[in-house]
């Protein structure tokens, strides 16, 4: 037998029953129900519950058990009783009976428990990771992060890309944000720079005859956070195509990305056909070029309205050159409150107000203000 393990504490089901096994894990939970006692083995890939009752000769080991200790255990795999089948499983139809332990790593009383999903503050999950990304939420989180990679790898495989690694020590070329340096160690007094984009190189690859090029790239940048990506790395999916136009790069990458929702979005189904906005439309219609297509309200052009009327506010805004006025509908916002407060945050974003216009139906008019 393997000195750590013969199963995973995933691998055991009914039809093992009779068998002696070898696990190896940690431990996730410990019950005592009146001498009995229950524990769940834990490893990467699952859960096994063991037991150990005052007949097993490492019944005294056992007892001294506690959260998180890395422990390896022998024994007998055993059907449990119907009533005690736990379904959200895959080994929920047996438990092992213990007929050996060997501790592997003891643990002290821990700062942050593994069982359960207790809230902590960042900086104790921060400082002892080790132990948070234990947690099953963590644990999904970190699998899932490596299948979607791995995803995109294949599919990208599958349309004709080679995956190629660029460089990470390099000289600086300035994109967007601030280089990371890195002092020079032959060369004291000059740095290198950690890229923020892979771009100089992908460009040396497809001029040197590269047909289709894709990477899973880290990118560095020196930049406050933002909402879509950490403050000092990210890694992106980079590619490039020779011969082609833009609407093979849209064709090119619509089925990976709703390949990859699909395949890891519980079941929802991803639409596939793809609205395409030019860059004009979506910054006139949502002031993005990254616009949420799920909220359907567009601005639109209303100049011609206001131009030389009686609206002073908007008709001298309309004498400047390179000026319009646009609206945004909103069709429950039909309040006095509401509008306040939306003047309140544009205001808060730097601008002297924002106008307003009521339409009252069954003939009432409207009703402006500025």
């Amino acid at each position: 037998m393997h000195a750590y393990r013969s199963h995973t504490c995933a691998d055991l089901t009914i039809k093992n029953v009779g068998e002696t096994i070898r696990l190896s894990g940690w431990v996730h939970r410990v019950r005592d129900h009146g001498g009995l006692l229950f524990i769940d083995l834990r490893d990467h890939y699952g859960m096994t519950q063991v037991l150990c009752d005052p007949d097993s000769p490492v019944f005294k080991e056992v007892e001294k058990l506690r959260s998180e200790w890395c422990i390896r255990i022998d024994g007998t795999v055993k059907a449990r009783d119907a009533e005690l089948v736990n379904p959200k499983i895959p080994t929920g139809e047996i438990e092992v009976f213990i007929r050996d332990l060997e501790v592997l790593g003891a643990a002290e009383e821990l700062p942050l428990m593994v069982f359960g999903e207790q809230e902590y503050p960042e900086e104790t999950r921060l400082k002892y990771r080790y132990l948070d990304l234990r947690r099953e939420k963590l644990q999904k989180n970190m699998k899932m992060r490596s299948d979607v990679v791995a995803s995109m790898r294949r599919r990208m495989w599958d349309q004709g890309f080679r995956e190629f690694q660029t460089p990470i020590i390099t000289a600086s070329s300035p994109e967007g944000a601030r280089d990371f340096l890195v002092p020079s160690r032959l060369h004291p007094g000059k740095f290198y720079a950690l890229p923020q984009a892979p771009q100089q190189f992908k460009q040396l690859i497809m001029v040197s005859g590269y047909d289709k090029y894709f990477q899973i790239a880290p990118c560095f940048r020196d930049e406050d956070p933002r909402a879509d990506r950490s403050p000092t790395d990210f890694y992106q999916l980079d590619l490039e195509m020779s011969f082609v136009d833009q609407q093979d790069i849209f064709d090119t990458i619509q089925p990976v990305l709703t390949g990859v929702f699909e395949e890891f979005g519980g079941g929802r189904k991803v639409d596939q056909t793809w609205e395409q906005i030019s860059y004009r439309d979506a910054a006139l219609w949502y002031g993005s070029d990254k616009p949420d297509l799920r909220n359907p309200i567009r601005m639109q052009v209303v100049s011609e309205h206001f131009a030389g009327s009686g609206f002073a506010i908007f008709a001298k805004l309309l004498e400047q050159e390179g000026t319009e006025i646009r609206a945004i509908p909103a069709p429950k916002g039909g309040s006095r409150k509401f509008c306040d407060r939306m003047n309140a945050f544009a205001q808060k974003e730097g601008l002297p107000g924002m106008g307003y216009i009521f339409w009252r139906d069954q003939g009432e008019g409207m009703e402006a203000a500025g």
